[in-house]
């Protein structure tokens, strides 16, 4: 791979000079408004003090705050034209967009029967696509009962059976009467990537057989789903989780020609899966960047034309919270919206209590099934999303995201290749992967990225979870303990809470005191009382007290933690005095809610001992809170 763009085609038109002197009087502008805001000279300030404004990603990519036409990269190819990344298929029907993928899970108790009644409501109610899971290969014949296979392709999740199962899929297609070159199906062999994550699959040698028997049937058969999710459920960013599947799939082509399939034969085997978060415009870059990447690889290995990888998307388990888990219905429409803008041909929407064991005691599994069906069908029959193919395409901002994380997923396979390839470098990936999982955890614990309803606008009034309510409901099998939920530090200091509501009938309790009046101590009542009730501990707010009313106050609440509430300026004259009557009062721990220096004039004896500012360690400090509490 060269320094270029990955993808270069056409040129563009723009007269720069103008351009240029515009973003100049721009430049000036914003320099005079942030000189302001950080009280620094404009002359201090950095020749293009935009970037001070820029937002990394966690793969080192710097999101700007404007883009304009001096960002244009020449206009990239048609979709169905190498290097894809406008989409592989320019003649997908717009009509009905993208596939609506809906997963169907055959075990345990349920069987054959129930999936197969559960297959044909969901395809009269909007599904397009079939991800059948967990069937013994008896039980697949009953489950695809009157299913028009020429209309609905099919993804199979079977794990160490699916030698057995693609074998009772094979018997179903032979007493098949309909359109054989219709007929799609994933069988979703992924040695390597179970090898990696230690799920049960089958073996390398049988997922090679199977490719083998795929290809040579006339039905589009692909053996290997290349399943990107695992690094993403590990805690990978973006390009990682694209560099893993791409090292992967080179793997799979490398280990299919040695078994004599020539190289269109293999590149016809291989699918992707990728993970679609709620960050929109990252979800939309990284399904475009992933065909860029995997046609490059096409193009190297001598068959450019078969470049266009067929692309599945299943939104994120890592963002699913189990607390205020409605606020996952938003999650996964932003995650569906930028799969299908990004060109998945398929996308499956988690349903909203995926994350809490058996899902959400409240809502019945069809509503949850309807509304995650639903997402999709909003977007494809309402929004008319899937009408036109790329939308993205042209946008400043989307396509320098797609090349610039495209060329950050390259350096990294290219990191891959040379120490020997995704299996030799499965240290590497990892390690890769828990630094930027580490750098996530720690965002989060510091409320630095927001967890809606989880470290950010907490409901402590929703309905406690059942005890030992593990991640990963029966609609996700496939989470493990490493899977790196991004709620779930915060989620265990919940879990607290509800044990110790649940054996003392009431919620941990720490007490604010407020100094000042409301306009001076509302805005880090308010922060003190979401930052509490992120670890599941309740802020009993007395309103305005004084030194005299601090007693009362701390009586009538028993609470032996109390939060002080107001300015700095007032912390300067006041907290002292409000330390001494609280710890008078029985308090045992007193914070202020601001920081240390607010307090520095006042004696060391009268001080509170611990401040709550938006850069401690969230997790850290309430843990400690409710271990103190009793929680």
């Amino acid at each position: 791979m060269t320094d270029e763009p990955l993808a270069r085609r056409g040129s563009s038109a723009v007269e720069v000079p103008e351009i240029q002197r515009d973003f100049a009087r721009w430049q000036k502008n914003v320099a005079g408004v942030l000189a302001k805001t950080t009280r620094k000279a404009v002359e201090d300030l950095p020749a293009d003090p935009e970037r001070l404004l820029d937002s990394p990603t966690y793969d080192g990519i710097a999101i700007r705050p404007l883009y304009t036409a001096l960002d244009e990269r020449p206009e990239p190819s048609l979709p169905g034209q190498w290097p894809f990344v406008r989409g592989r298929d320019p003649r997908r029907d717009v009509t009905s967009g993208w596939k609506v993928a809906e997963r169907f899970d055959g075990s345990g108790s349920i069987d054959a029967a129930a999936v197969n009644e559960a297959i044909l409501d969901a395809l009269g109610q909007g599904a397009s696509a079939i991800v059948l899971a967990g069937l013994r290969p008896e039980a697949v014949g009953r489950a695809l009962q009157e299913v028009y296979l020429d209309l609905a392709p099919i993804q199979v999740e079977a794990g160490a059976e699916l030698a057995g199962v693609a074998e009772a899929i094979f018997a179903v297609l032979d007493a098949h009467e309909g359109n054989a070159d219709g007929v799609v199906i994933d069988l979703g062999a992924d040695p390597l990537g179970d090898s990696f994550s230690g799920r049960s699959g089958v073996s390398v040698d049988e997922a090679v057989a199977l490719a083998r028997q795929g290809s040579a049937r006339a039905e589009q058969i692909r053996a290997i789903t290349v399943d990107g999710t695992i690094a993403h459920e590990l805690g990978a960013s973006d390009s990682q989780e694209l560099a893993v599947a791409v090292a992967a799939g080179v793997a799979y082509l490398r280990l299919l020609q040695n078994a004599g399939l020539n190289i269109a034969e293999a590149l016809r085997q291989i699918s992707f899966r990728f993970a679609a978060t709620d960050d929109q415009f990252l979800s939309i870059a990284k399904f475009r960047a992933a065909r860029v990447l995997w046609a490059r690889v096409a193009e190297v290995a001598g068959a450019p034309e078969r470049g266009g990888a067929v692309m599945h998307a299943v939104t994120s388990e890592p963002m699913m919270a189990q607390r205020d888990p409605w606020v996952n219905m938003l999650r996964t429409t932003l995650a569906a919206f930028g799969a299908g803008v990004g060109g998945a041909d398929s996308v499956r929407v988690r349903q909203f209590d995926d994350a809490i064991a058996g899902g959400l005691a409240s809502a019945s599994p069809a509503f949850a099934a309807r509304i995650a069906r639903n997402t999709q069908l909003l977007l494809i029959e309402e929004s008319h999303v899937g009408r036109v193919l790329d939308p993205g395409g042209g946008s400043w901002y989307i396509e320098d995201l797609t090349e610039t994380l495209a060329q950050q997923a390259w350096s990294l396979f290219t990191e891959i290749e040379g120490v020997g390839g995704f299996q030799a470098a499965a240290d590497l990936i990892r390690e890769r992967v828990a630094a930027t999982r580490a750098q996530r955890a720690d965002d989060i614990a510091h409320r630095r990225s927001a967890v809606t309803g989880v470290n950010e606008f907490p409901n402590l009034a929703e309905e406690p979870l059942p005890q030992h309510s593990a991640a990963g409901s029966s609609n996700a099998p496939r989470a493990t303990d490493s899977t790196f939920r991004y709620a779930a530090d915060f989620e265990a200091l919940r879990d607290r809470s509800d044990a110790f509501l649940a054996s003392s009938g009431a919620r941990p309790v720490a007490l604010l005191l407020p100094v000042g009046p409301l306009a001076e101590h509302n805005v880090r009542t308010t922060f003190a009382s979401n930052l509490l009730a992120s670890g599941g501990i309740e802020a009993v707010n007395p309103g305005t007290l004084d030194v005299g009313s601090v007693a009362k106050a701390v009586a009538e609440t028993q609470a032996s933690i109390a939060v002080i509430c107001g300015t700095d300026a007032r912390y300067a004259t006041e907290a002292g005095a409000v330390v001494d009557a609280a710890k008078v009062a029985g308090v045992t721990d007193i914070y202020l809610a601001g920081p240390e220096k607010a307090v520095a004039e006042v004696a060391e004896a009268s001080r509170p001992d611990g401040y709550l500012t938006m850069k401690i360690n969230a997790v850290e400090v309430l843990s400690a809170m409710l271990a103190k509490l009793g929680a």
